[in-house]
């Protein structure tokens, strides 16, 4: 590193968002995650013994996985090299290879290579850092906001170890900010500030457990905000709220956070709880989801899981598929609530998923059968003499516009597919049943 390479690195870390300037340096420093790096933990004791193999941090933003990379660059002895997987590709990694084997066989030193959003490099790319990892050559640490049993190749998972953190509490938050805002040398003590309880509160709350959103809002408030007479810089509640003027939300359409959210919401309107299910309609809003596959997921779950039990819901959930079409946001919120707890509320049933389950299982399976002749088609040339749509009762002959006739083939004429449940319209559909055909 020549002399200005020297003061641009200095610059550069005075220059630094605070949250990348008050990062811990050690164990000691690190806020949260007790489940992981407790004192009695694997990864605590690794880390200290500086005996670490290929591990992968996962979780949201702001939760701490870069943070304990370089806890492991200042306590290890291997050297530590760090690429992020939106900026690097192959010919990077082979540098880091060759610099990697370069020091194993001259020095024995080991070489850590940090990937940070590992979930970013493609298949090749991670095929190519596998056999690496497998020999040793390189400990890998990864780090990613998706789930690695979906975005990692399954070799490289099966070669580490899933180390999960979870959004910050509240209090967890707090020392964070309080530590930011006192700090002489890495934080903003040296502005003299001082951050109102009613303030520090807000900020911990709204953050949502995102430890550098919090961070940002508190340094932009001490570097906006004018000195009061007494010399010092208040950070009152007004200043925070506009600071962070919305509730960080964990949200990625693309993410294991959008399945989440989407499956709890289906549930909440199976299990007949519209309150939960208009909580997480407001958080998939709030967080900016699609209106239209919000309302596709309502006529799934209105066909599936409300089926003939009530079949309005279909009608309520198709034309609010449509409506939010037209109208848009923030209309559209409003219209979606209407199906959602439509839906939640209505009886339930899922004969039909039963019902084609079981007939597609048959026709999967089994030999194609052989349609009654009666029942085909008569009206080509020639049908009659086939003897095609001979015998076939037309039902509206019939009292009650039913006649008793085989409409399976033949080596399907026992089997059942739909069973009509004891819920809703579907106890009509049941003894309609047992009126025209007697028991059934």
């Amino acid at each position: 590193m020549d002399l200005f390479d020297y003061m641009r690195d200095s610059n550069m870390k005075k220059e630094a968002p605070l949250a990348s300037r008050l990062r811990p340096v050690s164990l000691e420093e690190v806020v949260g995650q007790n489940h992981i790096i407790g004192k009695d933990k694997l990864l605590y004791r690794a880390i200290k013994a500086d005996k670490l193999s290929s591990i992968i941090f996962y979780g949201p933003p702001g939760t701490g996985k870069t943070t304990l990379a370089k806890v492991i660059a200042n306590t290890t002895s291997s050297l530590f090299t760090q690429i992020n997987a939106t900026a690097s590709g192959k010919k990077d990694m082979e540098e880091v290879v060759e610099k990697a084997k370069d020091n194993h066989g001259m020095y024995g030193k080991k070489t850590i290579l940090f990937v940070d959003e590992i979930h970013r490099f493609n298949k090749g790319q991670q095929d190519y850092l596998l056999p690496f990892v497998e020999d040793g050559t390189v400990i890998l640490i990864g780090a990613t906001t998706e789930n690695p049993y979906f975005e990692v190749n399954s070799a490289l998972i099966s070669r580490s170890i899933i180390f999960q953190l979870k959004p910050l509490e509240k209090d967890d938050i707090k020392t964070l900010l309080l530590r930011a805002v006192n700090d002489m040398e890495r934080g903003l003590g040296v502005y003299r500030a001082i951050l109102q309880e009613d303030a520090l509160d807000f900020l911990a709350d709204v953050a949502n457990g995102d430890a550098r959103s919090a961070l940002n809002a508190v340094e932009l408030g001490v570097l906006t905000t004018e000195r009061s007479e007494d010399g010092l810089i208040h950070i009152t509640l007004s200043v925070a709220s506009e600071c962070i003027q919305k509730r960080v939300l964990k949200y990625d359409k693309g993410g294991d956070n959008h399945y989440d959210t989407i499956s709890a919401f289906i549930k909440s309107m199976r299990g007949s709880d519209p309150d939960a299910a208009i909580y997480y309609l407001a958080r998939m809003l709030y967080a900016g989801e699609e209106v239209a596959f919000i309302a596709r997921r309502i006529m799934i779950c209105a066909s599936e899981d409300v089926s003939n039990a009530d079949p309005n819901a279909l009608v309520v959930a198709t034309s609010a598929a449509l409506a939010v079409e037209r109208l848009g946001m923030p209309e559209a919120q409003i219209v979606l609530a209407q199906a959602a707890a439509y839906v939640a509320c209505a009886p339930k049933s899922n004969s039909a998923v039963s019902a084609i389950g079981a007939a597609m299982n048959v026709v999967e399976n089994e030999k194609t059968a052989s349609i009654p002749p009666y029942l085909m088609d008569a009206h080509y040339k020639g049908a009659a003499k086939l003897g095609h749509g001979i015998g076939y009762k037309y039902a509206h002959d019939y009292e009650n516009h039913y006649v008793k006739q085989q409409y399976l083939p033949d080596e399907l004429k026992d089997r059942i597919f739909y069973v009509p449940s004891d819920n809703g319209y579907e106890q009509t559909i049941k003894e309609y049943f047992k009126k025209i055909k007697g028991n059934v």
